[in-house]
């Protein structure tokens, strides 16, 4: 168990870095979206309900993200009215699919578990948006302005442009305060009242229930994918399944309680709800999955 001063140093270090990463990452969105155009984007990342998708992962896998830093590009595609699946499959490959994380997963564990863990990322990316897509879960994303709807003023040049971006930064940021803040201390809480011995106890390769109790216990965690792989070998050495680790990090790097915090200011409870669930069915399936090609 960490004691509280590092409890709330790791608040203050995961506030700043989430606001700071939040302000920058709009202002350099806004800035592009204003500098492509609004429909080359879509054409970009348009495509249907297969193509669109394949296109949103493929971003995603470009793009290393943490969790709560996919938001502002989440909330930047819809604003240039990028399809939903796009955006969804988006959403859920960003912190978990990029070549940073695939290498760590192979030099750490092996390459066999690197390709179940990309397999199951992937494909899960996919299943994901296309039910969501199906479900016509659309309706759920909370009404977002998007710049197509008035003609596009020519682009001014960087230099005229950048106070417009840091505007619209600092407008999409606001609504979102109160939920980081909210979000970053639970998960602090969290970290700080979590000893590695609890989680090797209920996710051990002695309960049956190990990989979906390490899926549940994964969620409510803030860890960045880079910074969870090295956890999860020291887990795996101090007794916990390797299904189960990979169970923790899928849902802790997929579905944090400060990303979900600050979902809530783009979806509505239904689609909130939604995604928690469909993270933990992939970090279950994962836990599964990944130890068959270990």
């Amino acid at each position: 168990m960490n004691s509280w001063g590092e409890t709330f140093q790791t608040f203050g270090i995961i506030a700043a870095e989430l606001v700071a990463l939040f302000l920058a990452i709009s202002f350099l969105v806004a800035l592009f979206n204003r500098r492509v155009g609004a429909k080359r984007i879509q054409g970009w990342l348009g495509g249907g309900p297969v193509v669109g998708p394949l296109k949103g992962v493929a971003l995603g896998a470009l793009t290393p993200f943490c969790s709560c830093s996919t938001l502002p590009m989440l909330a930047g595609m819809f604003k240039a009215g990028v399809p939903f699946v796009t955006a969804a499959s988006f959403l859920v490959a960003s912190p978990l699919l990029n070549p940073i994380i695939l290498t760590a997963v192979a030099v750490i564990f092996s390459l066999p578990v690197m390709l179940g863990y990309a397999a199951v990322a992937f494909v899960g990316s996919l299943l994901i948006a296309a039910s969501w897509n199906a479900l016509g879960l659309e309706r759920f994303v909370k009404r977002v302005r998007v710049e197509g709807e008035k003609a596009e003023e020519p682009w001014q040049g960087l230099r005229a442009e950048m106070p417009g971006a840091w505007r619209s930064a600092r407008s999409d940021f606001r609504p979102l305060v109160l939920p980081l803040l909210v979000g970053v201390s639970i998960g602090a809480f969290i970290y700080g009242a979590v000893p590695e011995s609890f989680l090797t106890g209920f996710a051990g390769p002695d309960n049956p229930a190990a990989i979906p109790v390490a899926a549940l216990i994964g969620i409510p965690l803030y860890i960045r994918t880079e910074a969870a792989l090295p956890i999860g070998l020291a887990l795996s050495e101090a007794g916990m399944g390797i299904g189960a680790v990979f169970a923790l990090i899928i849902g802790g790097a997929g579905a944090s309680i400060p990303e979900v915090s600050m979902l809530t200011a783009i979806f509505k409870p239904r689609l909130v709800a939604t995604f928690v669930a469909s993270i933990l069915l992939m970090a279950i399936a994962g836990g599964f999955i990944i130890p068959l090609f270990a």
